[in-house]
C-alpha cells in the first residue's frame, strides 16, 4: 500500500492496529507484500530483543504479507509480557513498537489472620501473581476471586478483599490485597429429618460437624464445609448400611445462611427404606482353587442383617488374600439381589485375580531428614520378587511404629510397557522425634516436686535414640545417659547403652534426712524372633553407697553393717516384650506383654529380680476405648543374703497408682520413713472418651481412671486389704507444646500413714 502513496507521504507510517480490524470486518488498508529489509523493535526497557524476535513469523529477507503481520501481533501477545503492541511500516521496514506490562515488585498482605502469608504468596506465584513477574489485571482479579474463595471454606462468608495497585518507578507495581476477615459463620442449627428407626439425636451424634459448643473454638467443628458434609452424611449412610437398610438414601440437603452470613442451618432428609437379612453369600469367579480359605475370610453371615461394613472387609480380606500370592491388582466385587417381598438379600462375591506381578524397585519418598536406610531396613517386601500383600502391609505398620513419622502411606504402581512389574512407593512425611518432657506433683508436705528428661528418637536421621534423664524430686536425683542401636547388626539386633547416677532419698515424716547413691552402667542387646517378639540380655555394673546420717532405717542399717557402706553387683539380664498396639503414640487396639529377669549372682549383693508387665486396648465403637494395664514385680535375695534395700520397689504417682505422692506406697519404718518393699503389684484402667465439641480426636481425650497396688516388705504378708485404689478423671493431649497427661482424683481406699497428691500432670514439648 505504501508503495503506491505519493514521494512525499511515504515516510509516514501505517499503522497495523488498523489491519486487524480489517481482517475481521473487511478490508480498508492493505499492505501491498514486499520484501524485508529492516526490522526494529521500539519501546523496551526489561525485556530482552531476543525475546520478541524469536516471537516473529518473519526474518530479514522474507516476503512480508497482512497475515504475516496479523500473526507476529497474536505471537507477541501470546507471551504475556506486553500491555500493547503495534506494527508500523516505514518503506522496506517493519518497526515493532512495544509498550511493556509492569513488573510486580512486591505482593503483600493487609488484615490477614486465618492463613498463613507466606503459603498464600506461594500459591498466587503459581497462577501468575508474584514479584519479578509481569502485571495482568485479569490474573489479580482471578487471584482476588480465589482468596474470596479459601475464605469461604473456613466459613467466613463476609470476608470482602480489596486489590490495590500502586505504581511505582521503572514501571514497577506493588500488589496488596487487602482483606476484611470479619467473623466466621457458624452452624447454629443441623436438622435430620425422615429418619424413623433412629432417633435425631443418635443420627447427628455421628457426625464431625456440630453447632456451636463450649470447646468448638478450638474444635472448629462448627464452621460449615461442604466437604466435611458429604463426609458427615456418608457417615450416616454407613451407619444404616451396617444395620441392614441396604436402600438407604439421602433426599437433600439443604444450607440455609442468615443475612448478616453469621449463622448456618443445615437440613438433612433421608429415606430410611427397609432393613434386609443375608440369605446366603455365594462366590464367583476364580479363587485360584482356595475357595475354602476364601470363605473362612467372609466377615458377612447368613441369617445376620445386611452390613455394608462386613462387605467392604470382605471385599478387603480377598484383596488382601490374592495380594499374598502376587496378585496385585485383584478385582472384587459385591452384588447384592434383594427381595423386598422377603426382606432377604444375597450376597454374591466375584473375584478377579487378573494378572500376577512382582515388584521391580521399592522407593522411598519424603524423608528430609531420615535416612533411606533407616526406613528401607524395616521393610519385608524385596524388590525383584513376586508382590505380596502381606509382607507390604508389615512393611508400612514396622515404618509407622518406629514413630518418626506423622503419616506413612505405600502406593503400587505399574511399570508402563511390563503389565507384569510394579513400582512399590513409600510416602512419609516426617514429625518432630526430640523431646523434652517435665513431670511436676504438688502435696502439703513435700511441696512441689519435678522430673525432667531430653531425648532425640532419631539422632541425625540415623533411628539411633539417644536419652539424658535429669530428676530433681523430693525423693531423690538422678542424671542418666541412654543410647540405642536398633540394628545394631544387620539382622536387626538392637544394642542399648545406659550410664547413670542416682541419689536415692526416701521420704520421711521425722524431717531426718538420708540417702544412697547408686552409679554404673549396663548394655543390652534386643533379639527379635518375630514381627512382634524381640528377646533381650545384657550385663551392667553397678556400686551403691549408703549414707549414714541421722534418720536411717533400720533395714538400710542393718544392710550397711552386714556388707559395707558400698554394696557392688553385677547383673544380668534376660526379658522378653510383643508389642502388637496399633499405634505408639495414640493406641486404641492390641496389647503390649513385657517379662524381664535381672540377676546378680556375684558381687556384694546377689539378688534376683522378675517384673511382668501386660497392658491391653480394646476399642469400643468409633469413638471411645479401654484400657487396662497390670504389673507385677518381685525380688528376692541369693546365697541366703537378704534382698538388697536400695533395689526395692516404690510407687504412687503417675504409671504406678496415681493420687497417692510418688515413693509412698508400700512399708513405713519406725524413723517414719517409707523404704519400699521387695514385692509390687499395680493395675490401672482407663477409658477413653472425646473431648465434647472434639469430634472423634484421638490426640485429644478425655479418660476417667481407676487404679490399684501398693509395695509389700518382705517380712510383710501380702494381703487385700492393704491394697490402695484411687479413683479420677484427666486429659490426654498431644497439644502444641508436646504430649500432656493431667490427673486429678481421689484416694478410694488409703491409709494414715499415706500423702495424697490429688492433682499430678506430666509433659513435654517436640523439637
Amino acid at each position: 500500500m505504501s508503495r503506491f502513496l505519493p514521494e512525499s507521504l511515504r515516510p509516514h507510517v501505517i499503522q497495523l492496529a488498523v489491519l486487524a480490524t480489517a481482517l475481521q470486518g473487511g478490508a480498508v488498508w492493505a499492505a501491498e507484500p514486499f520484501v524485508l529489509k529492516d526490522i526494529r523493535v521500539e519501546g523496551l526497557q526489561r525485556t530482552d530483543p531476543g525475546t520478541v524476535f524469536a516471537a516473529l513469523p518473519f526474518r530479514i529477507g522474507d516476503t512480508y504479507n497482512d497475515e504475516k503481520g496479523a500473526a507476529a501481533l497474536r505471537a507477541l501477545f501470546a507471551t504475556g509480557l506486553f500491555k500493547d503492541v503495534r506494527i508500523n511500516l516505514d518503506t522496506d521496514a517493519v518497526v515493532i513498537v512495544i509498550e511493556e506490562r509492569p513488573i510486580i515488585a512486591n505482593v503483600s498482605f493487609v488484615g490477614l489472620k486465618e492463613f498463613d502469608a507466606e503459603a498464600l504468596t506461594k500459591s498466587l506465584k503459581d497462577v501468575g501473581i508474584g514479584e519479578g513477574k509481569p502485571f495482568d489485571k485479569a490474573l489479580a482479579d482471578r487471584a482476588e476471586q480465589e482468596l474470596k474463595r479459601q475464605y469461604l471454606t473456613r466459613s467466613l462468608y463476609g470476608a470482602e478483599v480489596t486489590t490495590t495497585i500502586t505504581p511505582i518507578e521503572r514501571n514497577r507495581v506493588n500488589v496488596s490485597f487487602s482483606v476484611t476477615e470479619g467473623e466466621p459463620a457458624k452452624i447454629a442449627e443441623i436438622r435430620v429429618l425422615g429418619n424413623k428407626v433412629f432417633s435425631e439425636s443418635t443420627l447427628l451424634g455421628l457426625l464431625e460437624q456440630t453447632t456451636s459448643g463450649w470447646l468448638t473454638w478450638y474444635t472448629k467443628t462448627d464452621r460449615y464445609s461442604r466437604a466435611k458434609l458429604n463426609a458427615d452424611l456418608e457417615t450416616i449412610r454407613s451407619y444404616y448400611l451396617n444395620r441392614g437398610y441396604l436402600e438407604f438414601n439421602v433426599e437433600s440437603t439443604q444450607v440455609t445462611i442468615s443475612p448478616d452470613k453469621q449463622s448456618i442451618s443445615i437440613a438433612i432428609t433421608v429415606n430410611e427404606g427397609q432393613p434386609y437379612t443375608v440369605n446366603a453369600v455365594k462366590l464367583e469367579g476364580e479363587f485360584l482353587g482356595r475357595d475354602d480359605e476364601f470363605k473362612r475370610l467372609i466377615a458377612l453371615k447368613p441369617g445376620e442383617p445386611y452390613n455394608g461394613e462386613a462387605v467392604a472387609q470382605t471385599t478387603r480380606n480377598f484383596q488382601d488374600m490374592y495380594g499374598t500370592f502376587g496378585y496385585a491388582f485383584a478385582r472384587v466385587e459385591s452384588r447384592p439381589e434383594i427381595d423386598r417381598l422377603t426382606g432377604q438379600v444375597t450376597v454374591t462375591l466375584v473375584g478377579e485375580p487378573q494378572r500376577r506381578v512382582y515388584v521391580r524397585r521399592v522407593l522411598v519418598s519424603g524423608n528430609t531428614r531420615t535416612r533411606d536406610e533407616v526406613i528401607r531396613r524395616e521393610f519385608r517386601q524385596f524388590e525383584s520378587s513376586w508382590y505380596d500383600g502381606a509382607r507390604i502391609k508389615a512393611s508400612r505398620d514396622r515404618v509407622e511404629r518406629l514413630g518418626y513419622f506423622k503419616d506413612v502411606t505405600i502406593d503400587t504402581t505399574e511399570v508402563p510397557g511390563s503389565p507384569d512389574q510394579v513400582d512399590v512407593t513409600l510416602t512419609v512425611t516426617e514429625r518432630p522425634t526430640g523431646n523434652i518432657q517435665i513431670g511436676a506433683g504438688y502435696s502439703s508436705a513435700s511441696k512441689l516436686s519435678l522430673s525432667g528428661s531430653i531425648s532425640q528418637e532419631n539422632v541425625f536421621g540415623s533411628g539411633n535414640y539417644l536419652g539424658v534423664q535429669v530428676n530433681t524430686a523430693s525423693t531423690g536425683r538422678a542424671l542418666g545417659v541412654t543410647t540405642v542401636d536398633p540394628y545394631f547388626t544387620v539382622d536387626g539386633v538392637s544394642r542399648a547403652i545406659d550410664v547413670f547416677y542416682r541419689t536415692v532419698k526416701p521420704i520421711n515424716n521425722l524431717g531426718e534426712e538420708y540417702e544412697f547413691a547408686s552409679y554404673g552402667g549396663s548394655v543390652k542387646f534386643g533379639v527379635p524372633f518375630s514381627e512382634d517378639d524381640t528377646v533381650f540380655f545384657g550385663i551392667g555394673y553397678e556400686t551403691t553407697r549408703i549414707t549414714t546420717t541421722t534418720g536411717l532405717p533400720n533395714s538400710y542399717w542393718l544392710f550397711r553393717n552386714q556388707f559395707g557402706a558400698s554394696a557392688m553387683s553385677i547383673p544380668l539380664t534376660i526379658g522378653w516384650k510383643k508389642d502388637n498396639r496399633d499405634s505408639v503414640i495414640t493406641p486404641t487396639a492390641g496389647s503390649m506383654k513385657r517379662v524381664n529377669l535381672e540377676m546378680s549372682p556375684i558381687g556384694d549383693s546377689r539378688y534376683t529380680i522378675a517384673n511382668l508387665q501386660y497392658q491391653q486396648f480394646v476399642p469400643l465403637g468409633r469413638k471411645f476405648s479401654f484400657m487396662v494395664n497390670g504389673e507385677v514385680a518381685y525380688g528376692r535375695g541369693l546365697s541366703g543374703r537378704p534382698f538388697p534395700v536400695f533395689k526395692n520397689f516404690y510407687g504412687g504417682g503417675l504409671g504406678s497408682v496415681r493420687v497417692f505422692e510418688p515413693g509412698t506406697l508400700g512399708p513405713v519404718d519406725v524413723t517414719g520413713s517409707y523404704t519400699g518393699g521387695n514385692r509390687k503389684f499395680n493395675i490401672n484402667t482407663e477409658f477413653y472418651v472425646p473431648v465434647p465439641g472434639a469430634g472423634n480426636d484421638k490426640s485429644f481425650r478425655l479418660f476417667g481412671f481407676v487404679d490399684a497396688g501398693n509395695v509389700w516388705g518382705q517380712d510383710e504378708k501380702l494381703e487385700f486389704k492393704d491394697t490402695r485404689v484411687s479413683a479420677g478423671v484427666g486429659i490426654s493431649w498431644l497439644s502444641p507444646m508436646g504430649p500432656l497427661r493431667l490427673s486429678y482424683g481421689s484416694a478410694v481406699r488409703k491409709k494414715p500413714t499415706d500423702r495424697i497428691e490429688r492433682f499430678q500432670f506430666q509433659i513435654g514439648t517436640a523439637f
